[in-house]
């Protein structure tokens, strides 16, 4: 089982002390960390793509291009690639590119992404919604498999037998389908024979085991072998050396953004009752120390057959010690742990 971390480069007021990381210094950090990540073993680190101020991820291809060269093998992500108002004849040559400067440990993660501030920002309108995702992975997967491409399709130009360069190392880089729990998306995934990627940040993780059996009948359905498709979960969670300091590290930052983004979306205040309930051994968040949130990763793979796990470590803005503290806890107490429990059955 792979383990990893996600993060969307936080860059809010840190809601104890008050004061602001600005977009380049969370960059800068972004850097450490991923040079720890590889440093203490873990598999994978992702950047999710986000268009507004609390966050600095704008273009993840670029961030993980500055770290291939410090990193000898973890595998460098989007999580996600806003897909549908992008071009995916610039996504797969920034990932090609990233492919050849980290000697083939880059992916990409396409879904439609969690927040809409994109869609204005390069003339799209959210009236094609699903459209733009549909027509657009199918010119990205068409790329990814071949040199010179022909196509044609409604939200972009024609492209009429012209070579999209540079390739990748990997034949085919690897290309994810994301999703925050939509059937059509999960459905779609098994179907093109797709690694699916499922946010689960909210409810208990075992309701997403109709999802993944659905993925894998879509899969069967079309003549593939399931049990050779990856399938990761991203959670939110952080881990210190006793779980009543996870719980209190984390809960100030993941409190103030998530009572931010609730306001945008009419949701009801974020409160410890809910974040304690969450961190239980069935709930969503993986809050602990290293063997419990171990144990919940292990009950996860129990119940969905997980072959990846993405640990989203900062919710919003948290000190960048704790975070690397976190990080190395993650790759040399944890992963070790799940990966001795799984090599015995």
């Amino acid at each position: 089982m792979e383990i990893g971390i996600s993060t969307f480069l936080e860059a809010t007021p840190d809601p104890v002390t008050g004061a602001a990381v600005n977009h380049a210094e969370r960059l800068r950090n972004a850097l450490e960390e991923i040079v720890l990540a590889d440093k203490v073993g873990l598999d994978v680190y992702g950047i999710g793509e986000h268009h507004r101020a609390d966050y600095a991820g704008t273009a993840p291809a670029v961030v993980l291009a500055a770290a291939a060269g410090m990193t000898k093998r973890i595998r460098l992500t989007s999580a996600v690639t806003v897909l549908s108002s992008d071009d995916p004849v610039r996504v797969y040559q920034a990932f090609s590119t990233l492919d050849g400067l980290s000697n083939g440990r880059a992916e990409i993660m396409a879904g439609r992404g969690s927040f809409i501030e994109s869609f204005p920002l390069f003339g799209y309108s959210l009236d094609d919604y699903e459209e733009l995702f549909h027509e657009k992975l199918d010119l990205l997967l068409t790329i990814r498999d071949n040199e010179k491409v022909t196509w044609q399709g409604k939200h972009r130009p024609a492209i009429k037998n012209l070579g999209i360069y540079p390739r990748s190392v990997q034949t085919p880089l690897p290309v994810w389908i994301a999703s925050g729990g939509s059937p059509e998306s999960v459905a779609r995934a098994g179907a093109l024979g797709l690694p699916l990627a499922l946010a689960i940040i909210g409810g208990m993780p075992e309701r997403f085991a109709p999802l993944v059996e659905l993925y894998k009948r879509s899969a069967e359905r079309a003549g593939l072998d399931p049990g050779k498709l990856p399938i990761a979960t991203h959670s939110h969670g952080f881990i210190a050396d006793t779980t009543e300091q996870a719980a209190e590290l984390f809960f100030p930052s993941t409190q103030a953004q998530m009572n931010v983004i609730g306001r945008e979306r009419g949701w009801p205040p974020y409160t410890r009752e809910a974040f304690d309930a969450a961190r239980s051994l069935q709930g969503a968040l993986y809050v602990g120390d290293p063997e419990y949130v171990a144990q919940k990763i292990l009950l996860l793979h129990k119940n969905l057959g997980v072959s990846r796990f993405f640990l989203h470590i900062n919710v919003g803005t948290m000190p960048h010690k704790d975070v690397l503290h976190a990080i190395e806890l993650l790759g040399t107490k944890v992963a070790p742990l799940v990966r001795k429990e799984l090599s015995q059955h």
